[in-house]
C-alpha cells in the first residue's frame, strides 16, 4: 500500500472516514439495537484497518482484492460479536479475527494440503483463542490451550504451523554483508548424516551443561514454541529477563559445541 489513494473493490480508500471511539461505540449501540444502517457505518469506519492488515502478506503472491475481501469478513464477524462491556477497542478484538479469516482463506486455496483432522485441530484452537479473547481480553497461553481442549502444546504448534504459507527453498534467511544464506542452505543432506549426527551429540551435551533455567528457557521457546512472553508469565520474570536468558543460553550452547 502507497500514500497514494488506492480503489479496492470499488472503494476509494483515501475517502474512508476514521471514526473518534465515542462515535464508534455509539454506532455499536445503535446497531446492537437493530440499527442495520450503523452497522454499515461501522464497516466503512474500519475498512483502514483491513487495509493495514494487508501489508502483512505479500502483494506478489496473493490478490489483494480478494484478500481485501476475506479480511472484511473477518471485520464484520468482529463486529457481529464485538462486547462493548470488556471496554476494549474494536481493532484489539477484530485484528486476530481479520488475520485468521486471511490465513484460512490462504491455507485452503493453496497447492499443499492439510490433513482433516490437523485442520480441524487448527480451527478448534483459533476458536478457542477468539472466544477466550472476547471473555478476558487476552490471549490465553499454550498451557491454557492445551488444559482446555486436553492435547499437548507440542500439538498446538503442530496445527498452527499447518496454516502458515509454504516457503521457497530460495527464500533468504540471513545476510551479514557477506554471503546471503538460502532456506536450501539449512536443509539436511542425507548423504552426510555422519556430521548430522555428530553435531546433535554435541548440541546434547551442550545442552547437558548449560544451567538448569537456561536449557528450559531454550527447550520452552524452539521446542515447544511458546513466546518469551508466556515463559515470563510462567516464571513470573519480565519479557527482558526471558530475552536475556535465551540470549545467553544460545551463546553458551556455540561455545560449548566449537
Amino acid at each position: 500500500m502507497n500514500k497514494k489513494s488506492v480503489d479496492i473493490t470499488g472503494i476509494n480508500t483515501s475517502e474512508i472516514i476514521v471514526l473518534k471511539q465515542s462515535e464508534m461505540n455509539e454506532l455499536f449501540k445503535q446497531y446492537q439495537s437493530g440499527d442495520l444502517k450503523a452497522k454499515d457505518k461501522l464497516i466503512e469506519a474500519n475498512l483502514k484497518l483491513v487495509l493495514s492488515i494487508l501489508k502483512r502478506f505479500n502483494k506478489d503472491k496473493h490478490n489483494l482484492d480478494d484478500l481485501f475481501q476475506i479480511g472484511v469478513i473477518g471485520l464484520i464477524k468482529a463486529i457481529d460479536n464485538f462486547d462493548l462491556s470488556y471496554n476494549l477497542k474494536l481493532s484489539t478484538y477484530a485484528v486476530p479475527l481479520i488475520i485468521g479469516e486471511i490465513k484460512r482463506y490462504i491455507r485452503d486455496n493453496t497447492s499443499i494440503r492439510v490433513s482433516r483432522s490437523i485442520k480441524d485441530l487448527a480451527y478448534q484452537i483459533l476458536k478457542f483463542k477468539e472466544e477466550y479473547l472476547k471473555n478476558h481480553g487476552n490471549y490465553p497461553t499454550n498451557e491454557e490451550i492445551a488444559k482446555t481442549l486436553s492435547i499437548s502444546e507440542y500439538q498446538i504448534n503442530y496445527a498452527l504451523d499447518s496454516l502458515k504459507e509454504p516457503k521457497s527453498i530460495f527464500e533468504p534467511i540471513y545476510n551479514d554483508g557477506g554471503d546471503t544464506i538460502y532456506l536450501m542452505d539449512q536443509i539436511a543432506d542425507k548423504k552426510d548424516s555422519n556430521q548430522d549426527k555428530d553435531m546433535l551429540i554435541s548440541l546434547r551435551r551442550a545442552l547437558n551443561k548449560i544451567k538448569e533455567r537456561e536449557r528450559n528457557v531454550l527447550m520452552e521457546r524452539f521446542i515447544i514454541g511458546k513466546t518469551q512472553m508466556e515463559i515470563a508469565e510462567a516464571l513470573h520474570i519480565s519479557q527482558a529477563q526471558v530475552s536475556r536468558i535465551e540470549k545467553n543460553a544460545i551463546s553458551n550452547v556455540k561455545r560449548l559445541i566449537k
